[in-house]
């Protein structure tokens, strides 16, 4: 059986902190900006940043849609009560309907329906730079390290941050951490759902659950087996598998600088 490492919670909750406190110190900022959406991850690391620097030097952005639910609007703003920290809220909706009209956008198509996601996700990331200019903040990025393996993200949207806090945790990790910093067991236990069109979740993108998922990657691309052993090991399908692999592989772009011309 492969599983993530068991974490020590203590030690890498103060790793973390110490982090995020050198990556400001050294940016010369005076603080930073993330996006709250009510998910584990993105709480996770606003709790993370506030145990870093203090709940004065920490911004939350809630940036709903039409279609965003209720549900995790009241999560994110009672994780931010609970912190203690500033919000600004923003319904996207307005502004990603001017990108759709302009564009000749077709809301029925389902082709166009990851295309429309991702103007959600880079209108968010627009929204969070600007806090961050305005205040001499860092955009504190959400992703995790189940996500940034198959790429899933949006390239210059969530991708589109300063630093990553917990891009070095397995999903199943960040849940674990989430219950050790008391974070609510509702929002640690949530199914994850991105929300970038009604009734989006991650498993309408992902090959398999992120239980599932983690093993794999973790035999993978930790212990480097081949498929064949993790499939042995895990009870995931080679074809499976292989899916996960063509995605590490197509998503390589996300995870560099811009290749250039020199380079070639």
């Amino acid at each position: 059986m492969l599983e993530a490492k068991k974490l020590d919670f203590y030690n890498t909750t103060e790793e973390i902190i110490e982090f995020i406190k050198k990556i400001v110190k050294a940016a010369n900022v005076e603080g930073v900006v993330v996006g709250l959406s009510g998910g584990v991850d993105s709480s996770v690391v606003v709790t993370l940043c506030v145990r870093a620097l203090g709940k004065a030097r920490v911004l939350g952005v809630l940036m709903p849609t039409a279609f965003t639910p209720d549900e995790d609007i009241k999560d994110a703003n009672d994780l931010a009560d609970w912190l203690g920290i500033q919000t600004k809220f923003l319904n996207i909706q307005p502004i990603s309907e001017i990108f759709f009209k302009n564009l000749h956008n077709d809301t029925n198509d389902p082709k166009q329906r990851i295309h429309m996601a991702n103007i959600y996700a880079r209108i968010r990331m627009i929204i969070l730079y600007y806090y961050a200019n305005l205040n001499n903040y860092l955009v504190a990025g959400t992703g995790d390290r189940s996500e940034d393996l198959i790429g899933y993200f949006t390239k210059y949207g969530d991708g589109g941050v300063d630093f990553l806090p917990i891009s070095h945790l397995y999903k199943t990790q960040v849940r674990q951490l989430a219950k050790h910093l008391r974070i609510p067991e509702k929002i640690a236990n949530k199914p994850s759902s991105p929300q970038l069109y009604p009734g989006h979740k991650a498993t309408d993108e992902i090959p398999v659950g992120y239980e599932t998922l983690d093993p794999v990657l973790v035999g993978l691309f930790d212990n480097k087996f081949p498929p064949e052993k993790v499939s042995q090991l895990t009870g995931v399908s080679v074809d499976k598998i292989s899916e996960i692999l063509h995605r590490f592989n197509k998503s390589g772009h996300k995870r560099t600088y811009p290749w250039m011309f020199k380079e070639w």
